[in-house]
């Protein structure tokens, strides 16, 4: 299972303040708290200070490398923004969120993916928009999959995003992303996933609830990276447990190792 720790984002008010403020202290402590929480990978995203993007993202990159030393998921619509960042990673492989199989985009991104031999979210959408069924999504990946060989990358490398929307405004969006799921997995049986759960539960009241149990509905069909806050206890403990049932945790350990560390408690 991998985690990406989504809380470094622009987008979020007390992270913009951050920036604003160059409150390097505040940075730090987010990137500590979400490694400390089981973050495998910290997400990268100042997409909202538009004209100092690159800017930004330099002097986040390195406030974060100064803190922890894990791979960082750099995130972020600018090539040139996602360059800024992966040329000042140090540790591990880094990410980069995200290609699609928009002809432009993947032209602009996938020198980037070669040069820097990164990991690879890749967004099941293209010139077409998002897919609407399964039998859509899985041709607009198919496309990507043999595109991304074809440049060099593993399998091991992609990490396909069946792309989660809300609910509210789609009744069968839920079921379509498990169909998904279980698609890409008897064709693809290497590849790996990676989404961000709350798009589903938008709009509706209880979101935690409904994005805890897709988790788990999720983790069932093959799901096993997630962009997710690691803060939040009640999804790390659902995570932790549905591990354990699903024989992804050797003699319960890691279970009883969130159970000692009080990650059930309420």
């Amino acid at each position: 299972m991998l985690i990406v720790g989504e809380l470094i984002n622009s987008s979020r008010k007390v992270i913009s303040n951050a920036i604003d403020e160059r409150n390097e202290q505040y940075i730090k402590e987010i990137a500590i708290e979400q490694v400390a929480a089981g973050a495998d990978y910290l997400d990268v995203n100042c997409g909202t200070t538009v004209f100092r993007e690159k800017e930004t993202m330099e002097w986040l990159v390195n406030i974060i490398q100064e803190a922890v030393q894990v791979p960082l998921c750099i995130d972020s619509p600018n090539p040139e923004t996602l360059e800024v960042g992966l040329a000042l990673c140090k540790y591990g492989q880094p990410m980069i969120n995200s290609i699609t199989g928009e002809k432009e985009r993947f032209r602009a991104i996938i020198p980037l993916v070669t040069q820097y031999k990164t990991k690879i979210i890749a967004l099941c959408m293209d010139d077409n928009g998002i897919p609407e069924t399964v039998g859509e999504r899985l041709d607009v990946l198919k496309n990507l999959y043999i595109n991304l060989h074809e440049n060099g990358v593993s399998d091991q490398d992609m990490h396909f995003d069946p792309l989660v929307k809300p609910i509210s405004s789609v009744e069968a969006a839920g079921k379509e992303v498990l169909d998904t799921i279980k698609a890409i997995k008897i064709q693809y049986p290497d590849v790996h996933f990676m989404c961000g759960l709350s798009n589903v539960s938008y709009g509706l009241p209880n979101r935690k609830v409904l994005n805890r149990i897709f988790m788990v509905q999720t983790m069932t069909l093959g799901m096993d990276g997630y962009i997710l806050n690691p803060t939040d206890k009640g999804m790390m403990a659902m995570m932790t447990a549905s591990q354990a049932l699903l024989g992804q945790d050797s003699y319960c350990m890691n279970y009883l190792a969130a159970h000692r560390a009080g990650l059930f408690e309420e």
